[in-house]
């Protein structure tokens, strides 16, 4: 039985390093897209875990495949395989361009091993020469020290002493800035099919073909950080798909086990080849318990019935947001795709993005921000009609609030 410590939000204070800020409230329950807190108050969430809860909080299909797992078998190591980690792989490399799969436990970890992949691809295929790395200002990619360095927000990478070297940074949709910059010495062009963290910001689908001919033209690899976008955040399986670009190595975490710590790299045979044995490694990487998890995710999230459930819900959530912006004038825009919506401030709430969140917890919703200036929804791919209609009542009655002050 666990100790029953009452804990409360003063607790954090002296115990955890003070990285984080979190709510005052601590939620201690959560069915579908609904959350209870140690007090017992209700809360919709439009939060989902910052886009991992993609079935919602307990989720039937995922209790019991980690009931049924937890009862064989947890731990191995990579000295052995196991049943669910080629299950999932089989059915990852059936769903997508790539023919081999590495797992790890995170989104960082599967950008890390991306990265380390396209360089050791690079200079075993090309020389030494062939290591620089091109990603875009706002992108994120991870906190590792590589993928903080890859990712374009110097404020998460100042700090710890000299970062990675060869990695530059371009603006996000500027195709001029990426031609400039590409050459020879190009390993690789990272990016985000949309930019979550950077603010949700779509690209030109144009730009995304043309960064595309620009790798081939170089012999560089497009790497797709779909941490954010994939499993159907979207409305496709990833992201990759609606835009028509197929990319070299594809990464994915957060949804893939719907709340299980899992992260996975995906791509093709050839590149693969270049991780022989010894040259990267996980020691949890592939674990049964969270593989047999996250195929369970697979097998609800990769159906017709969901992805065209995430577009009606994108509709849903882009409509009401529209009338509660008529309303009260608090947006410039509703933007992104699928269930990664942002509500961009206009210049009079300029850099208030953070006062909407804290208000929609006074009232009983849980949304997100993205940067200062846009509120950032990533709820259950599945959540019902009702928990929206619910949850938007609520933010709307934030957003009054906000206005009011």
């Amino acid at each position: 039985m666990a100790d029953n410590m009452t804990v409360n939000r003063e607790m954090f204070n002296d115990v955890m390093v003070p990285n984080y800020n979190p709510a005052s409230m601590i939620p201690v329950k959560g069915e579908g897209a609904r959350v209870w807190d140690q007090d017992g108050r209700e809360y919709v969430d439009f939060a989902g875990g910052i886009a991992v809860n993609c079935l919602g909080h307990c989720h039937p299909a995922m209790v019991s495949a980690l009931q049924e797992q937890s009862q064989k078998l947890w731990h191995l190591s990579n000295v052995f395989t196991n049943g669910p980690a080629i299950r999932l792989a089989k059915k990852l490399t059936e769903a997508t361009f790539a023919d081999r799969v590495y797992y790890a436990n995170s989104g960082a970890e599967a950008n890390e091993a991306a990265l380390k992949l396209a360089r050791r691809w690079a200079i075993e295929k090309h020389g030494e020469h062939k290591q620089k790395i091109i990603a875009f200002t706002k992108g994120f990619h991870g906190r590792t020290f590589f993928t903080v360095t890859v990712g374009g927000q110097p404020a998460y990478s100042d700090g710890f002493g000299p970062k990675p070297g060869g990695v530059d940074h371009v603006d996000y949709n500027n195709i001029d800035a990426l031609k400039a910059l590409i050459s020879d010495d190009t390993c690789a062009v990272m990016m985000e099919p949309l930019q979550g963290e950077g603010g949700v910001v779509s690209p030109d689908v144009e730009f995304v073909k043309a960064v595309r001919e620009l790798c081939d033209q170089n012999n560089a690899l497009l790497i797709f950080d779909e941490v954010q976008t994939g499993f159907g955040r979207t409305g496709s399986l990833y992201a990759y798909e609606q835009l028509g670009v197929t990319p070299d190595i594809l990464t994915s975490a957060k949804a893939l086990g719907g709340g299980f710590p899992i992260g996975a790299m995906l791509t093709t045979t050839e590149i693969a080849e270049h991780l022989k044995p010894g040259t990267h490694g996980s020691t949890y990487g592939g674990n049964p318990l969270a593989c047999a998890v996250s195929e369970a995710v697979f097998d609800i999230v990769n159906t017709k019935e969901t992805l065209d459930g995430v577009k009606q819900r994108e509709q849903w959530f882009k409509e009401q947001l529209a009338a509660i912006n008529e309303k009260y004038n608090v947006f410039s825009e509703i933007r992104g795709q699928g269930l990664l919506l942002g509500a961009a401030m206009n210049k009079e709430y300029e850099g208030r993005a953070r006062d909407f969140l804290l208000a929609g917890q006074e009232h009983g919703v849980m949304v997100l921000i993205a940067g200062a200036n846009v509120v950032r929804f990533t709820p259950s791919l599945v959540i019902s009609e009702e928990d929206v209609k619910e949850g938007l009542q609520r933010f709307e009655k934030a957003v009054a609030q906000v206005v009011g002050q």
